[in-house]
């Protein structure tokens, strides 16, 4: 990989502090990387006990960034999320105290165990970076990145997300098991470390937002743009599916082709940058209809990854 680009040096240096604790799980950290420099927000789907929440720990130690978890839970309510107003006894007033999504990095685990209610309350922070409480706005901090984890199997106890907040997650990253060679690096690592987490700020925040300030100008010809519309527009089209993907689904395509891009070290799009991100951005995106879906309630992985490569493969890729 070439390192001509500020954002590929970054990404050098965060995955030499991440790998330190964690082994393998390129394209997870590739996709962070990825939302984190076009303020997209990423799903990590998988069973629980893959290190979903040691590497988004590790992500944000490893940009010195302030971290936060959030454990949601059936009872879980919209003010444990975002703050709410409570009771200052020495002013004798009601003054706004800031929840957990105050940070700029937050960890959602298992997303769907919250009620509706609940999770509409993500959508004004995932969206417009700031929350409004009693008809006040405060906005959240500066870089800002949701990411959620969910569980595919398990359904007791869970509520499906709505679409409209599916929509605002630029990507969902598959975690499968690690391999048995990555298994032994993992307990070799832990057999030395325990749960220590060695990690230290490997960029500073000037060079975070020259990154994000490189990836918005990285070169996109008008070739690649309908090559995009193309693609994704073919969802719509598939008589296959409930729902296609949206317009906001292009322009994720369009900012992870562009951030891939600069984390190879190049300030244009190519088509194969976009190839490269379409399962991740589209395949939490497109909902099948039952008689393709079957029986099971977790996703058809198969059925959704053959699916979207027909959609490429249906469409003439520009020179």
């Amino acid at each position: 990989m070439s390192e001509n680009t500020v954002a590929a040096a970054l990404a050098k240096n965060v995955r030499q502090e991440v790998g330190k604790v964690i082994v393998g799980m390129g394209e997870a950290i590739e996709s962070l990387l990825i939302a984190f420099l076009t303020g997209g927000h990423v799903i990590m789907e998988g069973i629980p006990g893959l290190a979903k929440t040691l590497l988004a720990k590790s992500f944000a130690m490893s940009l010195g960034l302030k971290f936060k978890r959030i454990q949601f839970t059936s009872d879980i309510l919209p003010s444990d999320i975002i703050g709410g107003l409570v009771f200052n006894r020495r002013s004798g007033e009601l003054e706004f105290r800031p929840g957990p999504i105050f940070a700029n990095i937050v960890l959602i685990d298992e997303i769907n165990r919250a009620p509706p209610r609940s999770q509409s309350a993500l959508l004004e922070a995932m969206q417009e970076r700031q929350v409004t409480v009693e008809g006040v706005t405060h906005n959240l901090p500066d870089p800002f990145l949701v990411v959620a984890t969910q569980n595919p199997i398990e359904l007791e106890g869970t509520f499906p997300l709505p679409e409209a907040e599916v929509d605002r997650f630029m990507m969902r990253v598959i975690v499968p098991y690690p391999t048995a060679e990555e298994e032994r690096q993992i307990l070799a690592m832990k057999n030395v470390l325990g749960e220590d987490i060695p990690i230290s700020p490997a960029v500073d925040i000037q060079t975070i937002k020259a990154a994000m300030e490189e990836v918005r100008n990285v070169a996109l010809v008008n070739d690649v743009i309908n090559y995009i519309v193309e693609v994704v527009s073919a969802s719509r089209r598939d008589n296959r599916l409930v729902l296609g993907a949206s317009t906001r689904a292009e322009i994720a395509l369009l900012y992870a082709a562009k951030a891939y891009a600069a984390l190879n070290g190049r300030m244009y799009v190519i088509p194969d940058d976009v190839k490269k991100v379409f399962f991740r951005v589209l395949n939490h995106r497109i909902q099948p209809k039952p008689e393709y879906s079957g029986l099971s309630k977790s996703p058809d992985y198969n059925f959704i990854s053959k699916t979207l490569n027909e959609y490429l493969n249906s469409v003439e890729v520009p020179l």
